[in-house]
């Protein structure tokens, strides 16, 4: 409980994160989002490498910068099913998607379901599953949210929920989509730097090879091992080899279909900067990836070096606070720690305004004004969006009082039920002509189901809670869903020529 009484103690992490945050709004008020286009997914295009800055710091959540860690801490081994399936993800955007999705040229995901598959009933279907993502994904950031606004501030986890939603929707209501482009790449850099730095001084503190600590932290793996009979290497210690495999999977195919991530592609110019701002984007991540076990292994070899033995309930009460309860166990000096609390309320924070605005995109866009009111002005797109943006996240504020599971593991929900219905329906639509939109809906209507079927039937199913667990589904759903997708469509008319026509044409063709 040390961390958490450290804001009692100094304020120096708050004015720090203060200093942070208010650097973000006053570029943010800068750029003030005036249109319903920058309220959305088309903010300027800003190159390859800060294509790939803006992708890693929309991706660089409270899950990667503080449940990474936490579930690495708890589970060991079985936890780098995480690090493998989000980075992994980006190797299936890059091969399968990226440049095709560019050239279908379309403005969201629910966007390109409706007009590749020519039917307004598969764009909202689209749209409610993109909702029910940034909802599931949300709820995880605003648990992250609350941590920190506890610590820093030293009151309750509750009211630190409230709090920081008042300080992110002040944000996104006063800047927009646009605002929080502008700003993502001084938001990377404040990530890299406030994640790494304090690692770097926290290896050198302890002994350990310090320039590189992402290669350096092996040494303290052994030291846990051999005098402390901890070893985190150990594998499928928490969980079988087929769990370890269908997270892994799960993960893969979530990060290829998360809406919020696809949309990044219909801002670049061309096929070539798709791909190179992904392959930026999986460079930057992995920076942050290869830090968060360096934590967590520090973190349990700092508690048994100081005899700090906690009950199984407690570690896992801690554990997503564990990079921040490290430092503090570590002795880093008090602005050190407030640099590092600033890039995690930073992850969480930003992650948190590009979900909401994606659901809220599909709200005033994919439903308002593609299928309700055609000739809604800008304004009221506009209004919608914002309106939509604020239901949002009051939904999730009370979905995040409730206290969820760990950060990393809800967020995983969001992933399945993205690998289950979002992916299939691209991977088809984009690389199968035939596909059409009876198979879209029908696929995409049985991985909403596959999604849930654990907490559903798995009481009186046992075989259903084991094939599809309510993390890793994606791993036997996916690929049922692509097999029902395309009995479906082979069973139905196919879709209309013309689009068959301009896949091959334009989408397949050989265009940059």
């Amino acid at each position: 409980m040390t961390s958490m009484r450290l804001a009692e103690q100094s304020v120096w992490p708050i004015i720090i994160v203060c200093l942070v945050l208010l650097s973000f709004v006053v570029v943010g008020l800068i750029s003030k989002a005036r249109e319903t286009s920058e309220y959305g997914f088309s903010g300027r295009y800003t190159g390859r490498i800060g294509g790939g800055a803006a992708i890693a710091s929309n991706w660089m959540s409270a899950a990667s910068f503080l449940g990474l860690a936490g579930v690495i801490y708890l589970y060991g081994y079985a936890a780098l099913a995480y690090v493998i399936g989000w980075t992994g993800g980006y190797i299936l955007l890059l091969v399968l998607l990226a440049g095709p999705l560019r050239r279908f040229g379309k403005y969201t995901a629910p966007d390109f379901v409706g007009e590749r598959y020519a039917s307004t009933t598969a764009r909202r279907l689209s749209a409610y599953i993109s909702i029910a993502i940034a909802l599931i994904y949300s709820v995880a950031q605003f648990k992250g949210i609350g941590i920190l606004f506890s610590w820093l501030l030293g009151i309750s986890y509750n009211n630190g929920v409230m709090l920081g939603t008042g300080a992110l929707m002040s944000y996104i209501v006063l800047s927009g989509m646009l605002g929080v482009s502008r700003t993502q790449q001084l938001q990377y850099t404040v990530l890299i730097v406030s994640f790494i730095l304090p690692l770097m001084v926290l290896a050198y503190k302890l002994g350990y090879f310090w320039p590189l600590p992402q290669f350096g932290y092996g040494v303290a793996l052994t030291e846990l091992q051999r005098n402390y009979a901890i070893d985190l290497a150990a594998p499928f210690v928490h969980g079988s080899l087929f769990q370890w495999i269908a997270l892994c999977f799960s993960l893969m195919v979530g990060t290829a279909g998360l809406p919020h991530v696809l949309s990044r592609f219909y801002t670049v110019p061309n096929i070539r900067d798709a791909r190179w701002s992904v392959a930026w984007g999986l460079f930057f991540i992995a920076l942050i990836y290869w830090s968060a076990p360096a934590y967590a292994v520090f973190g349990k070899l700092l508690e048994a070096r100081q005899g700090i033995l906690l009950p199984p309930a407690a570690n896992r009460a801690m554990a997503d606070i564990v990079v921040l309860k490290t430092a503090v166990l570590g002795g880093l000096p008090i602005w050190l720690i407030g640099i590092l609390a600033a890039g995690a309320v930073s992850a969480a924070f930003f992650t948190v305004a590009g979900l909401l605005m994606t659901g809220a995109v599909s709200i005033s866009y994919d439903i308002y004004y593609r299928l309700i009111n055609p000739r809604a002005s800008e304004g009221k797109r506009m209004a919608v969006a914002k309106a939509g943006t604020l239901g949002l996240a009051l939904v999730v504020m009370v979905a995040a009082l409730r206290h969820p599971g760990l950060i990393a593991e809800t967020t995983a929900v969001a992933f399945a039920l993205a690998g289950n219905t979002i992916f299939p329906a691209f991977l088809l639509g984009i690389w199968w002509g035939r596909a059409n939109r009876q198979g879209a809906i029908a696929g995409m209507a049985a991985g909403s189901l596959i999604t849930f079927s654990a907490p559903l039937f798995g009481s009186y199913l046992p075989l259903v809670a084991t094939l599809f667990p309510l993390t890793s589904s994606a791993f036997c759903g996916a690929p049922l869903v692509i097999l029902i997708m395309v009995a479906v469509s082979l069973a139905t008319p196919p879709p209309p020529a013309e689009i068959r026509e301009f896949l091959a044409r334009e989408v397949h063709g050989n265009h940059n």
